[in-house]
């Protein structure tokens, strides 16, 4: 028998008054996958997560957490979320916070092992306000982390912390996906998508346009890119095949849909090309691709 995916989304729709947020949306999540939301801004992603939440209403479609509706898997402790505009209750102490929200779970996380898993030791006695960015974002965790959920909601969760906060946070995503956690993301940190992500999933105007592992979605992007050295006066922009030029300094990068055409155009002529530096998509470039025709930001 085959058991409930930790999320299944179907056909959800959701319109805030004229405008369609999010159209048709289809997505199942197996148990135990680490799944990145990848798009524009504006693109959907927030609003996904908040219908996971059941904190928007839906035009259409139906949400499962865990086979069943989703206010029911959030009052059971069985979702944690860490939110972009999330907060913390203010003239609080950290201790106090997580306290109270233990207390609202039957089975809360034990307290010692979820300070050490959200990395917020030495910070139980400190009062909220004299949390730096990361620290309060370690905090937010903890506190999606209180209910021991077996699925975990992440919107944008690095965004303040600076580049060995989002190493040591990343770390910690490991290790609940090791433990059999399931974590859905939203980010703009695409490198993070590509190191971390077992699946990603990029939405553009509300739809899905790709499903896969990181390398599957690189793979399917037809550009490449060549890189080398060259004068400032080259016109290098009307090579054949070549849909983008990018300078910095004298290091040219084109960005190519047919990387052979396009060497052999620089090549004619005896044409020299130091540093030269052929790369298959990154998975910025392969998201870029797959988006760029979205409409004006939601």
């Amino acid at each position: 028998m085959t058991s409930s995916p930790a999320l299944g989304v179907s056909g959800l729709t959701v319109r805030y008054g004229d405008t369609t947020a999010v159209d048709s949306l289809d997505l199942s999540i197996p148990a135990g996958q680490t799944v990145a939301l990848l798009g524009p801004n504006g693109a959907g992603k927030s609003t996904v997560v908040n219908a996971v939440l059941g904190l928007v209403p839906t035009a259409a479609g139906t949400v499962e957490v865990l086979g069943g509706r989703p206010r029911d898997a959030v009052r059971a402790g069985a979702v944690g979320a860490m939110l972009q505009h999330g907060g913390l209750p203010s003239e609080a102490r950290v201790g106090e916070v997580l306290d109270l929200v233990r207390r609202s779970f039957p089975a809360p996380w034990p307290l010692e092992d979820l300070v050490a898993t959200a990395g917020i030791e030495g910070l139980l006695a400190r009062p909220v306000e004299a949390l730096s960015g990361g620290q309060r974002q370690r905090v937010l965790l903890a506190v999606a982390l209180a209910g021991a959920p077996p699925l975990l909601l992440l919107d944008e969760p690095t965004s303040a912390m600076d580049v060995e906060g989002r190493r040591s946070f990343w770390t910690t995503m490991r290790g609940l996906a090791a433990r059999g956690h399931t974590i859905v993301f939203a980010t703009h940190h695409l490198d993070e998508a590509d190191a971390v992500a077992d699946r990603v999933v990029v939405i553009a105007d509300g739809r899905l346009v790709a499903d896969g592992s990181a390398a599957q979605i690189k793979t399917g992007t037809a550009a490449r890119t060549i890189s080398f050295t060259a004068a400032d006066d080259d016109p290098l922009d009307v090579l054949p095949g070549v849909t983008a030029l990018d300078r910095r300094g004298d290091t040219v990068t084109l960005t190519t849909g047919d990387p052979e055409t396009t060497l052999r155009a620089l090549l004619v002529e005896g044409r020299r090309l130091p540093d030269l530096e052929v790369r298959g998509a990154s998975l910025e470039d392969a998201v870029l691709s797959l988006t760029r025709p979205i409409g004006a930001d939601r």
